[in-house]
């Protein structure tokens, strides 16, 4: 094969099995995700076309040297290699589904072992997060808006920049709302506290419709644009150095534990199917003081 493998996000005449069925397995996503899936994708099979192989014909021996050839060749660390083979076994594992292929060769895939820095998912803390929002809200109606989305609703910036005025002018059982669609193609109603709100009308302005954050020569924010924007404030506000867009919504879902929120509801909050990733933003659960030995040492010594 002498050239890399086209990855389409449809389904056009005239593409081979491979680029069918990485359509197929992409079109279960939508945005950043399937961006992020399919260069994951375009490396694989730009793999496979450097080896003369055709990836429906693959065996787990050459995901393996896929594997290797992340690791030794680009030198990519653990958690992309991991992310990268996650894709691949995805792509394999719709196309079993659709019967383009009779064995799914990542089954026994050796995965790298990701080590997990549970500190980077905490964020800044209660100070901190105020200082920011408080520098925001005194820097511009749109640096407080693209701010509090993420600091106190947890969007993730791509929720934020594709927020319309539109899309907040409703109220639901009392609360006025903000209505979109998260990750993964979810919707999701959230409700807006009179603080949020206000910095959403500031930001929308004499505007009836149209995207919520706009740029200085009136575009939509972009996540690169907004990606500075949050770098600005972070300095300005002299917080953590490494403050970015995904660490204010860490942020936002520790504050909620920290403030006591149960794990179920922060869940809620947080859009997590998971609530095992939610625990990673608890703060409080190193705490030995609540460890649950000294709850079932009291527990069984009162039955005695």
């Amino acid at each position: 094969m002498g050239n890399a493998i086209a990855v389409p996000s449809t389904m056009p005449a005239g593409f081979t099995e491979e680029e069918i069925a990485a359509a197929s397995f992409l079109s279960r996503y939508t945005g950043h995700t399937r961006s992020l899936y399919a260069a994951d994708l375009r490396i694989y099979f730009q793999w496979c076309a450097d080896h003369d192989l055709r990836p429906l014909e693959a065996m787990r021996v050459h995901v393996e040297f896929f594997a290797r050839h992340l690791e030794e060749e680009r030198h990519n660390a653990p958690a992309s290699v991991h992310r990268r083979l996650s894709t691949i076994k995805g792509f394999y594992h719709i196309a079993l589904a659709d019967d383009r292929i009779v064995k799914d060769p990542t089954i026994y895939l050796k995965m790298p072992k990701v080590i997990y820095d549970e500190a980077r998912a905490l964020g800044l803390d209660r100070m901190q997060l105020s200082r920011l929002v408080q520098t925001a809200r005194a820097s511009s109606p749109t640096d407080d808006a693209l701010i509090t989305m993420m600091a106190l609703l947890g969007l993730r910036v791509s929720e934020a920049c594709s927020v319309h005025i539109e899309d907040f002018q409703d109220v639901e059982r009392g609360h006025d709302v903000l209505r979109l669609t998260g990750k993964g193609g979810k919707p999701a109603t959230i409700p807006l506290p009179p603080p949020v709100m206000r910095s959403l009308r500031r930001a929308m302005g004499d505007r009836e419709s149209g995207p919520l954050l706009l740029r200085k020569d009136g575009q939509r924010l972009d996540r690169r644009t907004a990606y500075r924007w949050v770098k600005r404030l972070g300095r300005l506000a002299n917080v953590d150095e490494h403050v970015h867009p995904h660490a204010l919504r860490h942020s936002a879902i520790t504050a909620a534990l920290d403030a006591g929120v149960p794990l179920r509801d922060a869940q809620v909050f947080a859009r997590h199917s998971n609530p095992r990733t939610t625990t990673r933003y608890d703060r409080g659960r190193l705490n030995l003081d609540h460890h649950a030995s000294y709850i079932v040492s009291s527990y069984i010594a009162g039955a005695a």
